[in-house]
C-alpha cells in the first residue's frame, strides 16, 4: 500500500495533545511525562532523546510505551487497525515519531522483524511521516 489510501478508509486525526504545549513552553519532558503519561508525544520525545544519546535500550522502551499509548489514542478516535494517520495533522506526530524510533531502536538491538514491521506500518500510515522521519 505504501501510504496511499487505496481502500478509501478515512484518515484518523488525533485530538490536540495538551502535553505539546507544555513541551513547547520548555517544561522538562520528564515532568511532562509525569503529568501526561498517556501522551505518545512525550514518550516519543524521551525515546528520540535517548536514541540521540546512544541509549538504545531506553529508547526502545520509551518508544514502545509511546507506540502503545498512541494505539490507545487512535482506537479512541475511531481507528480500526488500518488506514491513514496523516503526518500533516500535527497531533498525529507523537504516535508516528514513537513508531519511527521503535523501528530504529528495534533495528539497533537486532530485532529485524520488528524493525521491518514498524517501518512498514509507518509508511502505510503516513508516507510523508516516514520520509520526514527517515524511514
Amino acid at each position: 500500500m505504501s501510504g496511499e489510501n487505496l481502500l478509501g478508509i478515512p484518515e484518523t486525526k488525533l485530538p490536540v495533545d495538551p502535553a505539546a504545549q507544555k513541551l513547547d513552553d520548555g517544561v522538562d519532558v520528564r515532568d511532562v511525562a509525569r503529568g501526561y503519561p498517556a501522551s505518545s508525544l512525550v514518550w516519543a520525545t524521551l525515546a528520540e532523546d535517548a536514541l540521540d544519546d546512544g541509549e538504545v535500550i531506553e529508547a526502545y522502551a520509551y518508544a514502545r510505551t509511546g507506540y502503545h499509548r498512541g494505539l490507545d489514542s487512535l482506537r479512541k478516535s475511531g481507528w480500526r487497525g488500518q488506514g491513514p494517520v496523516p503526518w500533516e495533522h500535527e497531533p498525529n506526530r507523537g504516535f508516528l515519531r514513537a513508531l519511527a524510533v521503535l523501528a530504529k531502536a528495534a533495528g539497533e538491538i537486532g530485532e529485524e522483524e520488528e524493525h521491518r514491521r514498524c517501518a512498514d506500518f509507518l509508511r502505510d500510515s503516513s508516507a510523508a511521516g516516514a520520509r520526514e522521519l527517515g524511514l
